[in-house]
C-alpha cells in the first residue's frame, strides 16, 4: 500500500487527502509520527561529490538514524523489536523517508566524498 500511495503522491507532487487517510489506517500513529518528521524537515539526503553515493538520514528524537530504503531497514528499536518480530510492517523513519523521498519534502545535503567515511562513522554509532 505505501509503494502505491508513494507512486500515486510522485505523480502528483504531493500527498492527497485520500492518501493520508489510508496511511493512518495502515500505520496509525507511526504515520502520525512519520508526518511530524516531514513536516520538521528532518528528513536528509545526502549526496557525495564526485562519487554520487547517496544516503539517506531521518533525525529522530534519539539520534540521526541511517535508513537503507532499498532494504526496508532502519537501525531503530522500533525496527528490531517490532519490524523483525513481524509485529508491525515498517518504523516510522521509513515511512517518513519513502514519503519524503517521493513528494521530494527532503533537506538535500550535497558533500565532498572525503566526508564520507566520518560521517558514516558518526551515523553508525549506536547510542545507548
Amino acid at each position: 500500500m505505501l509503494k502505491r500511495v508513494c507512486r500515486e503522491a510522485k505523480a502528483k507532487k504531493k500527498v492527497t487527502d485520500a492518501h493520508l487517510t489510508q496511511l493512518y489506517a495502515e500505520f496509525g500513529s507511526r504515520f502520525a509520527k512519520a508526518r511530524e518528521v516531514m513536516n520538521e524537515g528532518r528528513t536528509k539526503k545526502y549526496i557525495f561529490r564526485p562519487s554520487g553515493r547517496i544516503v539517506w538520514i531521518v533525525v529522530g528524537k534519539q539520534q540521526d538514524y541511517l535508513i537503507m530504503p532499498a532494504a526496508d531497514f532502519c537501525p531503530c528499536d522500533d525496527f528490531y523489536f517490532r519490524v523483525m518480530d513481524k509485529k508491525v510492517h515498517l518504523c516510522y523513519h521509513l515511512i517518513a523517508q519513502k514519503l519524503a523521498e517521493a513528494v521530494e519534502a527532503y533537506d538535500l545535503v550535497e558533500e565532498n566524498d572525503y566526508l564520507y567515511d566520518s560521517l558514516m562513522k558518526e551515523w553508525k554509532k549506536v547510542t545507548p
